[in-house]
This record gives structure tokens, sequence and C-alpha cells, in this order.
């Protein structure tokens, strides 16, 4: 991993200092409006932190860059950061601090291009409610090249209502999710359906920390399922789509199924590690799944790569390591998809020690700084 954080902060406070009487003359930095949509009054004018090339799925289609070195737009508070988002000419926001999404504020991120959304060190989105129509944090639609990177998003708990997931990817492409932590979605952590494509989801970290709640009308009293690619077999648009890869991720304590479950997909799951006591199954092989599973580390989980109902198309499992472990750990027996794309592929006994390094998954970085597979 490497990172030009603290060149480009340097750079990036020289910047500001230049410019700032030119920002503050400008009345589209005072709160002003693009279209209908406000303008966050906190912006400057430097460039972002860094311009990082995506690695796996999303390196491909064009490939993924974001905002690149667009002016940033920095966000403390919900109002501005709603605006931030649904403001199309801002192309790169960064969250400082706590932001609370107000029950029924989930942010709805569509029809946008170009667009990097990131975390300081330390920047958590939360959402407290639990019910079917007001929970999650953020929608994203028909939106393509977007990055998402050094974010903690934290729900209320598990709850199975047919809720909100902390976030979900829908009909989007090209979008990079890099060291983001998802933790306690009411639905699941982190969704991805209706003919998204060329996604890559690298150092993420998926957990639960607070007690699922139990009795909910979609009869699961531990709806503690991650995460979802696909949202039914009946889906069939969604065939030819969902070429995803999950590059050094950490299923952490709490998870108890979906790490991810996968219907029609061509998904690389590859140097990610799962170590959930509570796991009931990890990667779930849905329908027309077509799964590499590549040198990952399972460790005290049941089920590790779950066939189901044996619709999947190929399941190959390749180089992983078990220890302490129950259920099936074997493919399918059917070659999976040959990725077009190359990666630095770990060894499994180095996964476990780089994934859950002080800088490995999770929302582990200081700040937009590139992470090198």
């Amino acid at each position: 991993m490497s990172t030009n954080y603290l060149i480009s902060s340097v750079i990036a406070a020289a910047a500001m200092t230049c410019m700032f009487f030119s920002c503050q003359k400008s009345e589209d930095l005072k709160a002003g409006s693009t279209g209908d949509v406000k303008v966050p009054a906190i912006m400057t004018t430097a460039a972002a932190d860094a311009i990082c090339t995506a690695p796996g799925w999303a390196s491909q289609n064009g490939g993924t860059s974001g905002g690149g070195s667009a002016a940033v737009t920095v966000v403390s508070t919900y109002a501005d950061l709603k605006a931030a988002i649904q403001n199309t000419n801002v192309k790169v926001v960064q969250v400082n601090g706590t932001i609370t999404i107000p029950s029924g504020g989930r942010i709805s991120f569509q029809d946008q291009n170009g667009k990097t959304l990131f975390g300081s060190a330390g920047a958590k989105l939360i959402s407290t409610d639990q019910t079917k129509d007001n929970s999650g944090i953020i929608y994203i639609k028909r939106c393509t090249n977007i990055i998402i990177r050094n974010l903690i998003f934290e729900g209320p708990g598990a709850y199975d209502v047919d809720g909100w997931d902390n976030a979900t990817l829908d009909a989007s492409s090209n979008v990079w999710v890099d060291h983001c932590e998802f933790r306690d979605g009411v639905d699941g952590n982190f969704d991805i359906k209706n003919t998204s494509d060329y996604i890559t989801v690298s150092y993420c970290k998926f957990t639960y920390l607070k007690t699922p709640k139990p009795g909910g009308p979609g009869g699961s009293d531990d709806h503690r399922f991650s995460d979802l690619i696909g949202s039914s077999d009946s889906a069939t648009a969604d065939r030819g789509h969902f070429r995803i890869t999950f590059a050094r991720c950490w299923w952490a304590q709490g998870c108890v199924a979906r790490m991810p479950r996968v219907r029609f997909g061509k998904v690389h799951m590859m140097n990610n590690y799962f170590n959930s006591t509570v796991s009931k199954s990890c990667i779930q092989a849905g329908f027309e799944a077509n799964l590499l599973v590549e040198s990952n580390v399972f460790e005290n989980v049941k089920n590790p790569i779950d066939l189901m109902d044996n619709t999947a198309t190929a399941v190959q499992a390749k180089n992983n390591t078990f220890s302490m472990v129950t259920g099936n750990t074997a493919g399918n027996g059917v070659n999976a998809f040959t990725p077009p794309y190359t990666l630095s592929i770990l060894a499994a006994s180095s996964v476990k020690t780089t994934v859950t390094a002080s800088t490995g998954a999770g929302a582990t970085l200081s700040g937009n700084s590139c992470s090198v597979l």
C-alpha cells in the first residue's frame, strides 16, 4: 500500500492559503445554489489528496477514477453532506467527524458521473432508525465512475422488517468502495443489485457489534446478513452483470451469513479474511453465480463456501486456507471465469496479517489515500 497523503496535504494547505480571498468572493461558495440544490458553505479549492487507479473489475469498462483532482468540498453536517452529494457540480466530498442521518433522511445519490466521497480520519455516518421505511444511510442509483473511501457506515442493528441497508448500489457501474467499514445495518450492511457492474470492494470491513432485534415480520430473529448481490432468482436482467471484485476485505465478528450471497455475477473473492464465530454461511453461491474463491482465509466459521441448492454456474476454490471450520470448503467442480485484470495476490499465509493490520481493512486511512493491490 502506498500513500501520497502527507505531500498532498502540504500542497493543499498552500493552495488554500493562496486562494482564500478569491474563494470568499465567489458567490457560488457562499451557500449559493446550482439548480435547486444548495452548495455547502464550507469549500476549498485545493485538489483532492490523491488520484488513484481502481483495481479489479472496476479497472475495466474504461476504469474508475471518481472525481479525480477536482476541488474538495468539506462537510461536517447532514445538510451539507446531502447537498454536496446531490449537487452534480461537486465532484469530491470530504466528510469530517460524525454525521447522524435523521429518521427518514437516507441520502439519495442518483444519476451522477465522476464523484469521490471520502472521510478524514475517524469520519462516520450513523443511522439510528430501525423502521422499514426510515432506515438506511445512502442509496446510490444509476451512477457511474464513483469512489467511496475511508468512511464508517454505522446502522442501529439488524432487524428483519425488510428495511434498508446501510448502503445500496442500484443500477450503477464502475464503482470502487475502498477502506470502508460497514456495521450493524438493519437489513444488510452493503448490497449490490439491479444490473450494477464493474465494481471493486477493497480493504473493507463488515461486522455487527449490536445485538440483533428479534421478532421482525420477515421471520428471522437474527438478520445479521451482511452483503447481498442480486435481489432474486427471477431478476434475469442481472445476467451478464455483477462483475465484482472483493479484495482484502474482512467479514468480522457478528456476521451470520451473506459474505456475500451472490446471484448471476462473475465475482472474484480474493485475499479476504472470515472469522465470525457466529457464522452459519460465509460465501453463498446462489442462482447462476460464477465465483472464483482465491487465496482467502477462513477461521472458526461454518460453511466457508455454501453451495446452497447447487444452482450456481461455477464455483472454483483455489489456494484457500481453512482453520477450525465446519461445513463445505470445496467448489462445485466447474472452473470459474478468468479475470481480465491483474492483481497482486498474496499467499493465504499473509492474508490475516495484511487484512487486520492498522492500515488494513476498514476506515483505517487518514484521508483519500491510494490503495494498491
